[in-house]
Parts: C-alpha cells; structure tokens; sequence
C-alpha cells in the first residue's frame, strides 16, 4: 500500500512552464517579459522548440501560421465548427474543439506526413550516395506502387497555391538550409514527368520550411491546429451572430430499402 500511494504521489513533470506563486516562465523566461518584449509567434515558437526565434524565423513561422488560419467556409474543419455551432448556441468551446476534430491525415495533417516524406528521402541520399532528384524519384515511384498519392502535391481549388511562392521566397532571403525545399521541388519535378502536373501546395511548402527550420514531423499537423483555431474562431463568431440556430439544411436523398411491412409474429 506505501508504494502504490507513493506512486500516486509523483508529480507531473515538465519542462515546458513553471507556474509558482506572483512567477510564471516558459523556458525560463518570465511571461511579463515576454508580454512586453516578444510576439504570439514568438512565443509559439519558444514553447515548441525551448528557445526563442531570431528575426527570420519570426517571420518565417509567422506566415506559416498566417497561411493555414482559414482557407473558407466550406474547409471541413470550418464546416463542421459552423454545423456545431449551429445546433449548440450554448458552447462556443464545443463548436471550436469540433472543428478541430476534424483535423487529421486527409485535413489539416499532410504536412506532418509530408515532414516525414523528407526526412526519409533525405535520409536515402545520404545512405545510398544518391542525389536528391534521384531519391525523389524511388519516392513517387515507390507511392505508385502502392497506389498512393505524393503529400505535399495538388490542390482541389487551386492550379498554382499562391502561399507556396512566399514561404519558399522568404526561406531563401532569410538564408535558411534548402535541403527540405530542394526535395519538394524534385518531387514536384517528378510527378510532372512521370504523371501530370501537380504543384506543391502550402502543406508541402510549409513542411519543406518547418523541416529546413528543425522542426519535428508533428510540427506540421500541431502548428495547423494552432493557425486554424484563430480562424475557427471567427468562424463559430459570425455564425452565433449572423445566422439563426438550426439553419444549417444538409440535404439529404435515402437510398436504402422502401417501406416495408412488419414480419407476422411467431409463436
């Protein structure tokens, strides 16, 4: 019994803020600091990578975080926190926290998966003395294999992501390392060749930046979740205070089996 009470009794840990009485620190700096001296994506990038930014990567995450705030209405994620808040008037927590459910590998998560594509093309150009147009290759031939899609690639509204040329161009001024970059670029190069055209979109571009910055793979699903809640917001917002409760009509066809009498009951 001592040691299971014991047990109970160890603390959390982490490294990430200390809270004590008239002191809060996040990585050691003091938050009234902060308030005053640092930016929200200042801040953002200091709670995931344990230091704070330089000017570049400032404005780099910045952009990043501007590019995946809203992207419309009819965004799954904005969708659905609109459908909530339609039928919930009383929680905008819950009309939020559904829209962020609905982020994952299809929404919001390709640029994690994408994250992790790199690192392993990468990877393979170091462990086999390829090039990096090569590795690029076995990748997209490899995904058609196995009839898959290349992440990072394509777009369902636009020809050319208008997002992808800024992050790529504020990489290079900010002289950032171009390996993860140079990878998307001969992916896309690739798929244009041996498939059709498939631009990168802002999941491959903002994987290719997070990945040239030093993030891990998560990073590309997390910090979408931290952009989207803002738009999310404003989402949930208009719709309390434009729209009337219920006015959401899914339509909706049946196509299951026509009416049907009751079976006669058996003794």
């Amino acid at each position: 019994m001592a040691t299971q009470n014991a047990r109970t009794m160890e603390p959390w840990r982490t490294a990430i803020v200390s809270a004590k009485e008239n002191s809060i620190r996040i990585h050691g700096y003091d938050i009234a600091e902060l308030m005053q001296r640092a930016t929200f994506t200042d801040t953002v990038f200091l709670l995931h990578r344990g230091r704070l930014p330089n000017a570049a990567e400032t404005r780099l995450l910045n952009a990043i975080l501007i590019s995946g705030a809203d992207h419309g209405a009819n965004a799954p994620s904005c969708a659905t926190a609109r459908l909530a808040a339609s039928g919930n008037r009383q929680s905008l927590s819950a009309a939020v926290a559904a829209g962020i459910l609905t982020i994952g590998d299809e929404h919001g998560g390709a640029g994690s998966i994408c994250m992790e594509m790199i690192a392993a093309g990468l990877e393979r150009c170091s462990a086999e003395n390829i090039n990096v147009a090569e590795s690029a290759a076995r990748t997209v031939a490899e995904a058609r294999a196995q009839g898959k899609r290349v992440p990072g690639l394509g777009h369902r509204l636009h020809s050319t992501d208008p997002r992808v040329a800024v992050l790529f161009g504020m990489a290079r001024e900010a002289g950032l390392p171009t390996a993860g970059a140079e990878f998307m670029l001969a992916l896309e190069a690739e798929v244009t060749a041996r498939v059709k055209s498939l631009p990168i979109n802002v999941d491959g571009a903002l994987a290719a930046v997070l990945y040239d910055m030093g993030f891990p793979p998560e990073a590309g699903k997390l910090l979408f979740i931290v952009s989207r809640v803002a738009g999310l917001t404003a989402e949930v917002a208009e719709e309390y205070a434009r729209e009337k409760p219920m006015r959401i009509r899914i339509p909706l066809e049946y196509d299951g089996v026509p009416p049907r009498p009751m079976p006669e009951t058996t003794e």
